[in-house]
């Protein structure tokens, strides 16, 4: 029996991008994230109708700050 030896072809890139289309993803989605925290982010937070909690706390007209302690 002989013996067979199969080499197949080595596989080229025909459209000679190399790596062109990953830059350019990349770069895309850097523009996309930048957009995103120019516009978005603040849209979102102005969403946001309540001001914060706001607490009313009842302040004596005079205080006694000359306290006497205990010897």
């Amino acid at each position: 029996m002989a013996t067979t030896i199969i080499n197949p072809a080595p596989n080229t890139n025909s459209s000679g991008s190399n790596g062109i289309a990953l830059l350019l993803g990349v770069g895309v989605l850097v523009i996309l994230a930048l957009i995103f925290f120019v516009y978005a982010v603040p849209f979102i937070r102005s969403l946001n109708t309540s001001k914060g909690i706001q607490v009313n706390v009842p302040v004596p007209k005079t205080v006694n700050v000359n306290v006497q302690q205990a010897k």
